[in-house]
């Protein structure tokens, strides 16, 4: 009983330093708002402020509820925004909400995580320091999840680019063959590669979109390279940018690309195949040859086990 109680008090603390943190931090944002309001109230534009509150209704609870849920983890400076925005941007979220709902994703997890953890200590009847573990160990692993997902999610999209990027190139070979600009090629691959691979082609719309707003190509397709994460893609821009310097054929330098892009693709598949052999001992270890071993032998064993008894009680 004393232990429910101690563990009632901790949570109770918990909550109270959670929404004093919250609260707090809803009072300096709601000064700075009124503040900016009083300065800015004979400058606001009435169809702005009818819009922006046509985008509030038109979110959900989860979404009014982020900016709060995310202030307690939010990085301080612009350093680290910049990195968590510019790993959402890798794993495909750009929405300026992205940071914020996930974040908040953090906080959420890590309270479920703690609670299930404290609710599985006392369903076990655990001592007091146990169920503080349990808790902890909750904490982080709820708080830790989004992170792990995140990176799965950046693996898995820049493999999927990785995958589509000798099929492109074949199809940018033939635009700019047939007499396209790179930029148009670029745009048409895109169209045509949006069902297949939907990511490699939303990298070659940005960059053709940045392209078109007066960013030189050079540098969109090295931010095209930065988002995506992909050595091969990095390569592929450094060929470009180098023939268009040494005014070299761009179809030609795009062929050798996509060559040797195939290749590694087949060596990668190759390698697979080789490490299937290896992979498959452990199963087979653990799971099928004791199955045969008992199945072979289990009867002999059997026989064995009746001779000997036979024996001994005629002796």
């Amino acid at each position: 009983m004393q232990d429910v109680i101690m563990l009632g008090g901790m949570v109770v603390v918990a909550v109270t330093m959670i929404m004093y943190s919250l609260i707090g931090g809803r009072k300096d944002a709601t000064d700075i708002v009124r503040r900016r309001s009083a300065g800015l109230a004979k400058e606001a534009d009435p169809k702005a402020i009818q819009e922006k509150a046509r985008k509030r209704a038109s979110q959900s609870v989860w979404e009014k509820a982020a900016p709060l849920l995310s202030r307690p983890v939010m990085p301080k400076n612009a350093e680290e925004q910049s990195t968590l925005r510019s790993k959402l941007a890798r794993a495909g979220f750009r929405k300026d909400s992205a940071p914020t709902l996930f974040l908040a994703s953090k906080t959420v997890l890590a309270v479920v995580g703690g609670g299930l953890a404290a609710m599985y200590g006392l369903n076990v009847e655990a001592e007091m320091a146990m169920i503080a573990g349990y808790v902890a160990f909750g904490l982080g692993a709820g708080f830790m999840a989004p992170n792990l997902w995140l990176n799965m999610s950046i693996g898995k999209r820049a493999e999927s680019i990785r995958n589509g990027l000798p099929d492109s190139l074949d199809l940018m070979v033939v635009g700019v063959e047939a007499g396209l600009g790179l930029d148009a090629a670029l745009l048409r691959v895109s169209d045509e590669m949006a069902n297949v691979y939907p990511a490699l082609a939303e990298e070659f719309q940005i960059a053709t979109v940045e392209t078109q707003m007066g960013v030189t190509r050079s540098e969109a397709l090295m931010k095209m390279a930065d988002r995506s994460a992909v050595e091969e893609m990095k390569a592929l821009v450094a060929t470009i940018s180098q023939a268009e310097k040494l005014g070299t054929s761009v179809a030609k330098a795009l062929r050798t690309q996509a060559e040797s892009l195939r290749v590694k693709r087949r060596q990668k598949a190759e390698e697979r195949a080789q490490k299937t052999a290896v992979k498959l001992l452990i199963p087979l270890v653990l799971f099928i040859f004791p199955t045969i071993f008992i199945v072979l032998a289990g009867p002999a064993a059997l026989h064995l086990m009746e001779t000997f008894d036979s024996g001994a009680l005629s002796n």
